[in-house]
């Protein structure tokens, strides 16, 4: 049994890990980073943390053996060039990050890599790739706005029932680019102005890098993909006040949690 156990680990495949995070993160980022080392049951090339260029969040990665990538490198525009805010709110950064996550295939040197928000802790193992089908971790609800930017994205209604907006996700690198492919064919445009531009900006939550990526493989095999409950829980406090036992009390019930510091946060 145990000859077994190892041999179907050394047949999983190699996945890199991209963390995109600013400085408020600091606090919950080590946790996440633990997390995935221990809950993240495939081989881990590299940890990657996309951040912007500050001493802290270099130290971090140098304590824990990270690679850091300054996030302005990734994408041939920055968050200067990104406007997406309103009088109330201010969405640029997060718009940012998710097209930052979307070119991660020019990151990553492994042939998948996982995506996960920076305030969000695994606490039960994960596993991402069952023979040739890859698990996506789902919730139930969504935002409407992001079907409607997808639709004028790729020129067709969503194809999954359930939402695939549950704070990590596993990206394949062939896929991901055909995905930007398809977007750029559609609008002879770069695929990162094409989403911004088929977004409604008056809308708070405009368009989701999971959805479109998750309805974009629907669309065409359902078949190679397993959908399981995210369970995922968002906790308004302190990263400090998650203690260990507290993280096995919420294991009974759930996969991971998310530590949004301020209320009526919602994605």
């Amino acid at each position: 049994m145990f000859v077994q156990i190892k041999e179907e680990l050394s047949q999983s495949p190699q996945m890199d890990v991209l963390i995109p995070a600013i400085e408020k993160d600091l606090g919950t980022l080590p946790l996440v980073i633990d997390s995935i080392r221990k809950y993240l049951k495939h081989p881990i090339g590299e940890i990657i943390i996309v951040a912007p260029m500050k001493k802290r969040i270099i130290e971090l990665c140098s304590r824990k053996g990270c690679r850091f990538v300054h996030e302005d490198t990734v994408l041939p525009i920055t968050k200067k060039d990104i406007h997406y805010q309103s009088k109330t709110w201010d969405r640029t950064g997060w718009l940012y990050q998710q097209l930052l996550k979307l070119n991660g295939d020019t990151l990553c040197s492994s042939k998948y890599y996982m995506v996960i928000d920076a305030d969000t802790v695994l606490i039960r193992p994960h596993v991402f790739r069952v023979g040739n089908k890859t698990v996506f971790y789902c919730r139930d609800w969504s935002q409407p706005e992001y079907f409607k930017t997808y639709k004028k994205l790729m020129g067709r209604n969503r194809s999954a029932r359930l939402s695939f907006v549950t704070h990590y996700m596993l990206f394949e690198k062939t896929k991901v680019k055909q995905l930007k492919q398809a977007i750029e064919a559609k609008h002879k445009r770069s695929w990162y102005s094409a989403i911004m531009k088929s977004m409604n900006k008056s809308k708070q939550f405009a368009f989701s890098e999971f959805e479109t990526y998750g309805n974009f493989l629907y669309s065409t095999q359902p078949h190679k993909m397993i959908l399981k409950p995210a369970r995922n829980i968002s906790l308004h406090v302190r990263d400090s006040q998650i203690t260990s036992s507290r993280m096995s009390a919420l294991a009974k019930s759930y996969r991971s949690i998310s530590l949004h510091k301020r209320k009526g946060y919602t994605k």
